[in-house]
């Protein structure tokens, strides 16, 4: 049945009284148009939406046939249909899905997109939000930045459509979720009980662990069952770890946690696992000045005092010998189950130089050795087993009397020495130098110097008892000050100095004390 021109006149006319301004309508899109985009809303009326309210990435995925929400802004315009707006329609209908959230309390959806004076601006499906600083977390965050673009839920805490005002919070929504939690936790929170938390935060005395809406010190004593400088050594902040209640007080919910407590405690049967004299293997953990600390098992570390490195009287630095992270083997000395203490040693692994020295020289035995250290009663020397031996200063010369070992040899010397003793057990051997040659004062002093003979010696010095004199062939004698011919001015020094040579007569040769007395009185050459 065809209609008549005044009944189509009359049937849009009840179209668009039946279609409201302000009204929001479902659409399907008719066609695509450079300038904009055709809308059917039923009633056999059309509407048109600019193309400034679609993105170019709206507009490219656009399909006719697609449904679309608009607004009615306008009944009719210059071309006779419907001026419609996507943009209002969409912020309508978000503004009553944030009506409904603020009278129900639901979470909404939004994302941090920028600083503004005292807070954030929120982007909730194309509203800005107010984000208040107070109310970002519950506790004031140093940086944002990670929550910035993300998608977050905020609670509405106030809505002023004509204002256009929205006020959103986080930490309303964080605070229940931990009141949630908090309750869910306390009906596990027994003594003994295992729970899992993230560390929270480290200190020097511990660890704070976030067990869900309550926090727990673990202390740094209750760590590990060995020694550890800090907690950062085992832990790092967002780990999660479980742990053993200790102790909970229902009434102060002050939580006392444990780590070491989920194994055993390694040192109740130390003295089972590693008896004395048994060899162990372990990896160094510490190295101090007085030794090496050598972790066995978790938990479990014993100490190589530097003395039990090496075998060397005049030990280095433990570090010189090992390094932190190190495996080594060592041997049990002691253990103190009770004050938690295992002593180790590593050079008790190897044999003693000492044995070797014991089996390798014999006294009377010629060895050759560098000089390692001059001291004012000796010289040591260092032997090919790493041993040091001493030779004192009086087995240095037989007629020389030495000052200082400086004067006959020089660190870092290579030398020969004969063997004069060895004690193994005390650790000690002793060498000669002045013993590679004969004893002059049992033949050559006697027969040289004879008593009453005159001689020639160079004067080394003077003193108030008496001048030495150096004699042919490095021997030495003192004019006794009973025997100096003093010069009218009663100074010696004003005649004779260290160096000058002059005449001496023997009148005593003591072999059995080694000296040699001389006089400058009686002679028969002429004096000066």
């Amino acid at each position: 049945m065809e209609l008549k021109n005044d009944e189509i006149e009359k049937l849009y006319a009840e179209t668009f009284h039946s279609i409201q301004e302000g009204a929001i309508l479902k659409g399907k899109i008719l066609s695509l148009r450079p300038d904009g985009v055709i809308v059917d809303i039923g009633y056999k009326s059309e509407g048109f939406i600019p193309i400034e309210e679609f993105s170019p990435e709206e507009m490219g995925s656009l399909q006719i046939g697609d449904d679309v929400d608009v607004f009615v802004e306008k009944i009719e315009d210059a071309e006779g249909m419907l001026a419609l707006s996507k943009e209002r329609a969409a912020k309508i209908k978000v503004w009553e899905m944030l009506e409904h959230a603020l009278r129900h309390g639901d979470a909404v959806e939004g994302k941090i997109i920028g600083r503004t004076k005292g807070g954030f601006s929120v982007d909730i499906a194309g509203v800005t939000a107010f984000l208040p600083g107070s109310q970002v977390d519950v506790k004031p965050l140093k940086d944002v930045e990670p929550l910035m673009g993300k998608k977050l839920l905020f609670r509405v805490l106030k809505l002023n459509n004509k204002l256009s005002n929205v006020i959103v919070s986080r930490r309303v929504l964080l605070e229940e979720e931990l009141r949630k939690k908090k309750a869910e936790t306390l009906t596990r929170l027994r003594e003994g009980e295992i729970l899992s938390g993230v560390v929270k935060n480290i200190t020097d005395y511990g660890v704070f662990v976030d067990l869900g809406g309550i926090d727990g010190l673990l202390h740094i004593s209750d760590i590990s069952w060995g020694r550890i400088s800090h907690p950062s050594e085992v832990f790092s902040v967002g780990e999660e770890i479980s742990v053993v209640v200790l102790k909970f007080d229902e009434v102060t919910e002050k939580v006392t946690l444990g780590y070491k407590q989920k194994k055993p405690d390694p040192w109740t049967v130390v003295d089972e696992k590693y008896p004395v004299g048994q060899r162990v293997k372990g990896k160094v953990v510490s190295i101090t000045d007085y030794g090496a600390f050598i972790e066995l098992e978790e938990g479990l570390e014993g100490l190589v005092h530097v003395s039990e490195i090496d075998w060397l009287s005049r030990a280095k630095h433990p570090s010189k010998y090992l390094s932190v992270g190190e495996m080594v083997e060592a041997l049990v000395l002691k253990v103190d189950k009770e004050e938690r203490r295992l002593s180790l040693s590593i050079k008790q692994i190897k044999p003693s130089p000492w044995t070797l020295v014991a089996q390798r020289y014999a006294v009377g035995q010629r060895v050759s050795g560098k000089v390692k250290t001059l001291t004012d009663f000796g010289v040591f020397v260092g032997l090919p087993e790493g041993i040091d031996a001493l030779i004192h200063i009086s087995d240095l010369s037989w007629t020389k009397r030495i000052r200082h070992p400086s004067e006959v040899v020089k660190k870092g010397q290579k030398i020969e020495a004969v063997v004069l003793s060895i004690d193994p057990e005390a650790e000690k051997m002793a060498l000669g130098l002045k013993q590679l040659e004969q004893d002059p004062w049992l033949h050559d002093i006697p027969e040289r110097f004879k008593h009453g003979s005159e001689v020639t010696g160079k004067v080394l010095s003077i003193t108030d008892f008496g001048i030495f004199v150096e004699l042919e062939g490095g021997s030495e004698g003192l004019i006794y000050s009973s025997e100096i011919v003093k010069p009218p001015s009663g100074r010696i020094e004003d005649v004779i100095k260290p160096g000058d040579m002059i005449p001496v007569r023997i009148i005593k040769v003591d072999c059995e004390d080694r000296k040699i007395g001389l006089s400058m009185k009686n002679l028969r050459r002429s004096e000066s």
